[in-house]
Order: structure tokens, then sequence, then C-alpha cells
């Protein structure tokens, strides 16, 4: 059965974020999406949401369909106080790795952001613009942070899209850049594209792959 939404959302806001709306904090909520895949960015959102209204059905955004997170994601920023949204690139991500690269994408989502305090998913030391919560499992456990990781997943989600019209063959519209199978096999007959990881992909490739397709 599923649960009552309103239900979730008290449960959502009751550990923190309804103790730092109540003590007049301005705190944002930060998540990433896009750690795991071996193909394009690493994208993370920012967000500062009011007390009031809150919106039904936001969630941690791997719980959520794809068609429930595109709703949400226009309901987030039109309601929001302040948003952002930041990235890193494969080459940033090959460059630094992929921690610091996510800890570069939360600084560019919050660059602009007048938090007091960033409630961040799991993630310590990211370098934000104010005190830092990390909070293992926060997209589960803050609305601020479920919010922000729609935003993350959404913006991401759009880019494969993208990267799949730009790049056809590999599937990334279908399994978001993910090591599927097809995706695996797809990436041993074309060779990597230029979105491609080539710290994440070392094992599926062969030297002199680089230049493919």
């Amino acid at each position: 059965m599923k649960k009552d939404p309103m239900l979730r959302l008290r449960e959502l806001t009751e550990t923190y974020d309804l103790p730092l709306w109540q003590a007049g904090t301005l705190f944002a909520g930060v998540d990433e999406a896009g750690r795991g895949p071996l193909c394009g960015n690493v994208t993370v959102g920012c967000v500062i949401m009011p007390r009031e209204p809150l919106i039904p059905y936001v969630d941690d955004s791997k719980k959520l369909t794809e068609k429930r997170r595109e709703e949400l994601f226009a309901r987030i920023t039109e309601t929001a106080l302040y948003w952002g949204i930041g990235e890193a690139s494969p080459e940033e991500i090959d460059r630094l790795n992929i921690l610091e690269a996510t800890k570069l994408a939360m600084r560019r989502a919050a660059r602009e952001i007048p938090a007091e305090l960033f409630l961040v998913d799991a993630v310590k030391n990211a370098g934000l613009p104010g005190r830092e919560m990390p909070i293992v499992h926060g997209d589960a456990l803050s609305y601020s942070i479920a919010a922000a990781s729609i935003l993350a997943k959404v913006t991401r989600d759009r880019e494969m899209a993208e990267l799949d019209l730009k790049y056809p063959g590999y599937g990334f519209a279908v399994h978001k850049g993910y090591g599927t199978a097809k995706h695996i096999a797809a990436l041993k007959a074309l060779g990597p594209c230029p979105a491609h990881r080539r710290s994440f992909i070392t094992h599926f490739t062969h030297p002199g792959d680089e230049g493919k397709p």
C-alpha cells in the first residue's frame, strides 16, 4: 500500500528541515546525480525551499517515476526561494576523480545560493559558502535534500537524452549512462565517445579506442 504523500512529507521534514525553519535558519539542500555512470556529467542540485507550501510527492528521486520527477522539477523550481544546478564534465572527473569532481559541481551549484547552512547528502567538506551538515542517505531523510535530488536527476537525465541524439548507438536515453550489459556491449563495439569518462571504462576498452567513434 502506498504511503499518504502528506505523511511522507511530515517524515521528511520533521528531523532536519522543520527545526531549522523554526529557528529561522536559511538553509539549502544539496544532492548529486551521476556519480556512478560511465559517461556524462556529474550533476548537483542546490535549493532553498520555503516552509510553505510543502510540495506533495517530493522524495528521494530514486523512488519516483520519470514522469513524477519531471512534474516535481517544475513545482520545485517555481516554489523554491533559490535554486541552482552545478555540473562537472567527464574531463574534470577524469582529472580530479569522481569525489572531487562532485564537490566541484556542488560548489558551482551553490555559488549564488545565500544559505547559512547546507544540508549535503553524505559528502563532507565540499567547500560550500556556508556551514555544511553532511547527512548519510539525506535524500531519504530531508525534504530539502530530496528536492535537490530531483533537480539533479532530472537535469542529468535530460542531458543523457541529448547525448543519445548526439552519439547514437549507445542507448544513453535508456540506461542514462550506467554500466548495463547493453551499454558495455555498445562500448566494446563502438569504442568510447567524447562523453565517456575514460577513468571509468578502462576495463571495457582497448588501446587505440580513444579516437572512436
